[in-house]
């Protein structure tokens, strides 16, 4: 609760920072799309060379560093960040701050559970989101219930979402697999180059997944996908007491999701908060830094390592920042909590992308 009121109560720092000055950037023209062949194929973007060479020893770490009022703190250099693999400090062989389009799947619970309502919502806080992205950016939308479907591949034309979310029509079933359509939306993520993320509209319900919560943990440790839960049901269960145990232990996964990949965890009571809650995702997404090592042989073990990122002055001791009125503020540092190392034997390996979502090789 303390991190959500935190970063709700510095979004406008973040998110109307990163709207003034990251302006819309014309698309270069091996990123931009095919013109569409037909009003119904719009010739979404693929990755051109659908095989490609990977270097699987090197682990990326996407990081947001905010003070503990939600200030991001801009300006950090390669030396203020020590990356620890599994306490051992490691090499920033690669650092930059983020400079790319935002790349990111909206996938949305779209279920007849309660009458359709939850799903109702999802398309009318999903639409809400399209606001906040910029020209350049790539979003797919992905629906699931009984199963996920992909019903917009990865775009730069925010208004292809727009429509394809005003004409779902009704909801087929009132069951929602959300454990095995989050371990398919990151399966197919794989075939993605570049820093992406999920944005995951969802009341944290689970009815018949073949995957179970452990499994999608599991999955998580895979990925440098980063998500964003947006609650749906929390002002209608809080109406109860919040005591429902199925919700709360959605809620709990839902957080547990944003957690482990570094990403935020939000359960709006009112929909006015949704606004700011957006801005927050879009500014999260924009002032990130990369950060890239390679571990030493002897961690290429193929096994979990969990991984701390510090960030410290040029005497290696915790940075010191302070508020305006000079007064000291803890850092609050926003990363995936681990990885699985790659095997000694893994120096490169081929990559096959799923049919969808992709994007065009050479995009970040």
């Amino acid at each position: 609760m303390r991190i959500r009121l935190s970063i709700l109560a510095t979004v406008l720092f973040i998110g109307l920072a990163a709207h003034q000055l990251v302006k819309p950037q014309a698309i270069p023209a091996q990123e931009q799309e095919p013109p569409a062949s037909s009003a119904t194929e719009p010739g979404p973007p693929r990755v051109t060379d659908p095989s490609y060479k990977i270097d699987a020893t090197l682990v990326n770490v996407d990081v947001l560093v905010t003070d503990e009022d939600g200030r991001v703190l801009n300006g950090l250099k390669r030396g203020n960040f020590r990356v620890l693999d599994n306490g051992s400090p490691q090499k920033v062989l690669d650092f930059e701050p983020t400079t790319a389009p935002i790349t990111i799947v909206m996938l949305m619970e779209y279920s007849a559970t309660s009458y359709g309502y939850f799903a109702g919502k999802a398309a009318d806080w999903g639409t809400s989101f399209l606001d906040r992205l910029e020209p350049r950016d790539w979003i797919a939308l992905v629906t699931f219930d009984l199963q996920s479907k992909v019903q917009v591949d990865f775009t730069h034309r925010q208004f292809e979402v727009r429509d394809a979310i005003a004409t779902l029509g009704f909801p087929q079933f009132g069951e929602v697999n959300l454990y095995d359509a989050l371990i398919d939306t990151l399966d197919k993520l794989d075939g993605v180059r570049g820093r992406k993320s999920i944005l995951l509209l969802a009341t944290g319900l689970n009815s018949f997944s073949a995957a179970t919560q452990d499994e999608v943990s599991r999955r998580l440790k895979e990925t440098d996908t980063t998500i964003f839960c947006v609650g749906l049901a929390e002002a209608e269960y809080m109406q109860y007491g919040g005591s429902s145990m199925s919700y709360l232990q959605g809620k709990n996964a839902l957080s547990g999701f944003a957690k482990q990949t570094g990403g935020l965890a939000i359960f709006p009571r009112f929909e006015g908060e949704l606004p700011d809650i957006f801005r927050s995702v879009v500014g999260f997404l924009r002032n990130e830094y990369t950060l890239t090592f390679r571990p030493s042989m002897e961690s290429r073990d193929g096994l979990y390592h969990r991984l701390k990122v510090e960030i410290v002055g040029p005497d290696g001791k915790p940075l010191k920042v302070t508020n305006e009125k000079d007064k000291r503020r803890k850092i609050e540092v926003y990363a995936r909590e681990g990885y699985i190392a790659p095997k000694k034997e893994s120096s490169t390996s081929a990559r096959q992308p799923q049919p969808v979502p992709t994007r065009p090789a050479g995009t970040a």
